[in-house]
């Protein structure tokens, strides 16, 4: 195994999360400062999401033309410059279009990064090591925030600090190999009913993902701030869900290498489910920060979970296919999460977020109980 490229891709894909961890707050801080309301900051939110469905059906293509590590060098780049620009035009209309583009570009580097990660790693570490890359993209999350009480929300520094993380990423990549062989055709993401109809549980459970870490940097902090929580505060308790989402990952890959991988996806849901559920009755209480901890892993838990019981199915375009598929189900959740959480914070609840999260919960638990929600062939271990 390729020691040296599995941590070098891994850190690439990592500083991706911190770069997003100190933007995505900061967009949503910089918003309600203009003046704009819950709805008109979940469709900013929402808006990468569109970039995600489109940067998934351009994946395959791409790397097919250019090749696996080229490809994830000029999309890390391409980033950077579309959040550097973040800071120079001031304009709720051009940042929407940033937005869309960070979300084309950040797409291809997941979807390339995790194949690439998944291709190298060996089934019997495949839980682990996964969930290695898995602790160390929630830490850099949880870092994000705590940099941007640093950095300050009434300046630019955030800004041009993710843009250098960002560079810093594609220069990671240079001379590593060992990446998934991709042809431009076989890989350019169809087939998504198809996976979804053979394992409903993941595909759920990568929009419900999606769907929570969009609303967590985005809506969440604005959420907690309108509950009479101060600024700096609200970022720590922000922090706290991405720490429990850390603090699970190794543990939980751990007993993926060791006891059913299924069982240990439901129960997820489960703890996900009563988590959010607890969050409006325990918010004011000493008790929440143990509720924003199980919030926090538990949905890490699903989404790494989701990622071991793939790549243990697929290689090579195959591979990167699946991780197409998961990153349009990953759009779909970005997309839905923050503009039905906006729309219905504004007009119908305070409490919409952890609520939205609890029906969502519920149906992933429906989904992975039912009699044939998993490929018990494919997906044993």
């Amino acid at each position: 195994m390729k020691w040296a490229t599995y941590f070098a891709v891994s850190a690439a894909v990592v500083v991706v999360g911190l770069s997003l961890g100190v933007t995505l707050p900061l967009v949503s801080f910089r918003l309600e400062s203009w003046g704009y309301g819950p709805f008109a900051i979940g469709v900013m939110a929402g808006m990468p999401a569109v970039g995600v469905l489109l940067g998934a059906r351009l994946t395959g293509h791409l790397a097919g033309w250019f090749g696996t590590p080229q490809t994830l060098r000029l999309c890390l780049l391409a980033s950077a410059a579309s959040v550097a620009l973040l800071s120079v035009m001031p304009s709720y209309p051009l940042w929407l279009l940033l937005r869309l583009l960070i979300g084309i570009s950040l797409t291809v580097v997941f979807v390339l990064g995790e194949s690439w990660i998944n291709q190298l790693v060996e089934d019997r570490l495949r839980g682990r090591l996964v969930a290695l890359y898995g602790t160390g993209f929630a830490l850099s999350q949880l870092c994000g925030p705590l940099l941007l009480t640093l950095l300050g929300t009434d300046n630019d520094r955030g800004f041009w600090f993710s843009a250098g993380l960002l560079i810093f990423g594609s220069l990671l990549l240079l001379g590593r190999d060992g990446a998934p062989k991709v042809d431009a055709q076989s890989a350019s993401g169809r087939g998504i009913l198809a996976f979804c109809r053979t394992s409903p549980a993941i595909a759920w459970a990568v929009v419900l993902f999606a769907a929570f870490e969009a609303m967590v940097l985005t809506l969440l902090p604005v959420y907690l701030v309108r509950e009479g929580f101060a600024q700096q505060l609200a970022l720590i308790m922000v922090s706290a869900v991405v720490v429990g989402d850390a603090a699970l990952q190794l543990p939980l890959g751990w007993m993926a290498d060791r006891v059913p991988r299924q069982m240990l996806f439901r129960s997820c849901g489960v703890v996900l489910l009563f988590s959010s559920l607890s969050i409006p009755l325990l918010l004011h209480t000493p008790l929440i920060w143990a509720v924003l901890l199980l919030f926090g892993a538990s949905a890490g838990g699903l989404y790494t979970l989701s990622l071991i019981l793939v790549g243990q199915r697929y290689r090579d375009d195959a591979l990167v296919r699946a991780n197409s598929h998961i990153a349009l189900l990953w759009g779909a959740g970005c997309l839905l999460g923050p503009l039905s959480t906006g729309a219905a914070s504004q007009w119908i609840s305070g409490h919409a977020l952890p609520m939205l999260m609890a029906m969502g919960a519920a149906g992933f638990v429906w989904l992975a109980f039912r009699r044939g929600a998993f490929d018990e062939v494919a997906l044993s271990r």
